[in-house]
């Protein structure tokens, strides 16, 4: 395969990660909006706000620019976060409207509680060669070239199939799947679910509770999933079962650390200015509420975080008796 120019958009740890461990077959340019921060990390060669300890290959080109890196790409890769994707695409498409993008931001947008690739579509039109890279991924393992598996999701088949041959690698292996609503929806609703397993090991409520929180989020979100058109066998892969289990027991979990801190009375606006990154689930929360209020869609684990964030009324002891002490019903 011969190395083709990848331009990836957004420095934070996981646009770093992808950078890196794309750089070592092909030739990647990694842009960031902060040009500070951009030449701290050609200087120094290693990214040391969000990836600490892990050195930046010479052959990485780093930027500001955000035409210099959009330019002559064969690839533009959207790793910034989800907040940043509209106006990424549509920048996109002002410079180079038919260069092939490959997007890894999950959740729903604010606001109007689209996912990305309806996003996407608005900006670059319903037609666009395009997909989303998903899956149970922690930046810091993939830089330092653990093994990790991941789903490329595209409506086209056959550009996921594509992209996967030209991207797979033997430490970041790719699955081609068409099931792009499912990929989506597992990658946005298990950030809100980690919040909620954070909460329950923060206040101890032991393993047996950790187990039946992720079994029922999966449930929850293949209900979504197929309420929108995507397909339950997708949930049970990397996209949906393997990145809801990473996220809600790895200790790496930004949205983990958001509940576990809820759970020792924190207020969320200190946690998130203790975190120093995006936890997608805190805004995800409040937008999967509604989608599943709109599309009549049972969801009482999202429900309670969306309550426990946003509601300021109830604590998370007074969330969690709330929950349990729900009805019954048929699994």
């Amino acid at each position: 395969m011969s190395p083709i120019r990848i331009a990836v958009f957004g420095s934070g740890a996981w646009g770093t990660a992808l950078a890196l461990a794309f750089s070592a077959q092909h030739r990647v340019i990694l842009w960031g909006r902060d040009a500070d921060h951009i030449a701290t990390l050609a200087a120094e060669r290693t990214n040391a706000r969000y990836l600490p300890d892990v050195p930046l290959p010479q052959a990485l080109e780093l930027t500001s620019d955000f035409e210099a890196a959009a330019r002559g790409a064969d690839l533009h890769l959207v790793v910034t976060p989800l907040a940043g994707l509209r106006q990424t695409a549509r920048r996109l498409h002002d410079i180079q409207a038919q260069t092939p993008l490959i997007w890894a931001c999950k959740g729903l947008e604010a606001g109007s509680g689209r996912l990305p690739h309806e996003i996407v579509a608005t900006e670059l039109g319903a037609d666009a060669p395009c997909g989303v890279l998903t899956g149970p991924s922690f930046a810091a393992e993939v830089a330092r070239g653990m093994p990790t598996a991941v789903t490329l999701a595209a409506a086209d088949i056959d550009f996921a199939r594509e992209w996967v041959h030209k991207l797979h690698q033997p430490r970041l292996r790719m699955y081609a799947n068409s099931d792009v609503v499912g990929a989506e929806i597992g990658g946005a609703i298990k950030n809100v679910l980690a919040i909620a397993a954070g909460v329950s090991d923060g206040m101890g409520f032991g393993l047996n509770a950790r187990a039946a929180l992720i079994t029922r989020g999966l449930a929850e979100i293949a209900r979504l999933a197929t309420a929108l058109g995507g397909r339950a066998d997708t949930l049970m892969g990397l996209a949906g079962m393997g990145d809801l289990i990473l996220t809600c027991t790895g200790d790496l979990s930004r949205n983990r650390r958001v509940g576990l801190a809820l759970a020792q009375g924190k207020t969320l606006p200190e946690i998130l200015n203790e975190l120093g990154h995006v936890a997608e689930g805190v805004s995800t929360a409040r937008e999967a509420a509604s989608l599943a209020t709109r599309r009549g869609v049972d969801m009482p684990l999202c429900a309670a975080v969306d309550e426990l964030l946003h509601g300021n009324r109830l604590g998370p002891r007074e969330v969690v008796e709330q929950l349990l002490s729900r009805e019954p019903r048929q699994e």
